[in-house]
């Protein structure tokens, strides 16, 4: 069977298996030196040609799958997770890799449903129980679950009733019902953002929580909040610790569900939405990627397409006019990239009134946010401030990769030599130096918004004369004052000069010390 922990109990030891072709293995072995070599493509050859000599050749199937899995590759990956499952029933490892797969996905129910049957498979598979602990406190249930297929949970698989509940109902490009969860996180969870946490906590878990006090003082039990800033620095998964911390329900509003192409349906989903949201107080909707809702109007683009966002952001107004006039207990929370994307009348006080910026992690908190990532993993010495420094200038979700995928190495050693290998410095750092499997996200995103926010002088040449020309960004100037924090990150991310600091600095703690 595939290997899994190294202190197997008499029960779980592996079976018998067949006697390996010798030229198969050579060919494993050579697979298994490309893929410490990080050549993955010669890898997947070695380990197809040992399949072609053994086709029962489980170990064979089992590497070529983690190799298609880092490279991104997850319905070849499946395929050879499925074949050892066929020819080793009890594996416990390769349940854990396809719930791996479900999660990077964002298949919360699928992922759950595979790290029980590895656990299942070896009740005393610690990595299994440290994924089902990590996913119980993601977990909510979209539109697609149970469908399509990929690394979900098969199709046979039974949910139980409270999850069928939650299901969200779309007929006819209509919602008839938008799932909702309760999470399991809070703010010690969440790494750093100081500030947002204490606001939240002082205008929303409070208020949740001691109502009484916030009508004593004639404060309203209801507020619209925008989280901006980049992409990967949790605006989401902080709106997911807000909800445990709270103790409340939370409905995602997909923009995808709620926007139609039938004239009315785009209108009457977002009715839906806060009709339920007033049937469920106290309770946070959150609506992520606002910007592709509220975009503003007339801001080009075709008449239908235009007439049709308009209506969606009157509607938008009109259920926001609601509930600044009786805003009891619902907490309405915009995400967005692009903050000045969306239609004024939209962020003014009373609707999405409040702005809070996520900005990167500063060293400190990435150095917290890699021990974090690694806290419940078999680990030896790591260095967290040469990683700290590594990584600077990622976001939380680029750090969260780089580590996951690190993690790989020490596994896939333990499957292949039985004796556990822990997490080191020199695992995150070798991925860290390779470009294709990780790197900062933001570099290239704060060059292709500051052509949006950054006025710029060009000179050009009319009749023969040469004129300096001011080209203003898409920002007024109360948006840049409002913006400002989100408008000096970007001019420093994009300054030659804080370009080459933040690079060399990743190179000496890369390559250096």
């Amino acid at each position: 069977m595939a290997k899994g922990g190294a202190n197997e109990t008499e029960e779980l030891k592996p079976q018998a298996q067949p006697q390996i072709n010798e030229q198969a293995k050579e060919h494993w072995k050579k697979g298994n030196a490309n893929f410490e070599a990080s050549k993955m493509e010669d890898a997947i050859a070695e380990y197809t040609e040992a399949l072609k000599i053994d086709p029962k050749y489980a170990d064979a199937y089992f590497n070529r799958a983690l190799t298609y899995r880092i490279q991104q590759d997850y319905e070849n990956a499946q395929k050879d997770l499925e074949s050892v499952l066929k020819l080793q029933p009890k594996s416990w490892d390769a349940p854990l890799l396809i719930g791996d797969m479900s999660e990077t996905r964002n298949d919360f129910l699928g992922a759950r449903f595979w790290y029980e049957k590895a656990l299942s498979n070896n009740p005393d598979y610690t990595e299994a129980k440290s994924r089902l602990e990590h996913i119980d406190s993601l977990i909510h249930v979209n539109a697609n679950v149970g469908q399509g297929g990929g690394a979900t949970a098969p199709a046979k698989q039974k949910y139980n009733a409270k999850e069928e509940e939650q299901k969200t109902v779309i007929e006819d490009g209509q919602i008839k019902k938008l799932a909702f969860y309760k999470s399991e996180s809070n703010f010690e969870s969440v790494v750093g953002l100081k500030k947002i946490k204490e606001y939240l906590s002082a205008n929303v878990v409070l208020a949740i929580k001691n109502p009484e006090l916030f009508r004593k003082y004639g404060k309203q039990l209801g507020l619209g909040l925008i989280l901006y800033g980049p992409p990967g620095v949790g605006k989401t998964y902080i709106v997911n610790a807000l909800a445990g911390e709270a103790n409340a329900k939370v409905f995602i509003a997909q923009i995808n569900q709620i926007i139609d192409m039938y004239t009315g349906n785009t209108e009457k989903n977002l009715h839906a939405i806060f009709e339920q949201a007033r049937q469920n107080t106290p309770c946070i909707v959150m609506f992520d990627e606002l910007d592709a809702l509220g975009v503003k109007r007339g801001g080009g683009g075709g008449g239908e397409q235009s007439s049709a966002m308009r209506g969606a952001i009157n509607q938008f107004l009109v259920e926001m006019n609601g509930l600044e006039k009786n805003p009891e207990g619902i907490f309405v929370i915009g995400t967005t990239n692009q903050p000045w994307d969306i239609d004024p009348a939209l962020k003014r006080s009373g609707r999405f009134g409040d702005h809070l910026y996520l900005g990167p992690p500063t060293y400190k908190e990435r150095v917290a946010m890699i021990k974090f990532e690694t806290r419940n993993k078999p680990k030896g010495f790591i260095n967290y401030g040469r990683l700290g420094r590594a990584t600077a200038g990622y976001s939380p979700a680029d750090i969260k990769k780089a580590v996951d995928k690190a993690a790989m190495r020490p596994l896939l050693h333990e499957y292949q030599h039985h004796t556990e290998r822990k997490l080191t410095t020199g695992d995150i750092l070798s991925v860290l130096k390779d470009k294709d499997e990780s790197g900062s996200s933001l570099d290239e995103w704060y060059f292709m918004v500051k052509k949006d926010v950054i006025s710029k002088t060009e000179t050009q040449t009319v009749d023969g004369k040469k004129q300096e020309i001011v080209k203003e960004g898409k920002l007024d100037p109360q948006e840049k004052l409002m913006y400002k924090k989100m408008i000096k990150d970007i001019k420093k991310n994009t300054s030659g000069f804080r370009i080459f600091i933040k690079n060399t600095t990743r190179w000496i703690a890369l390559h250096l010390i």
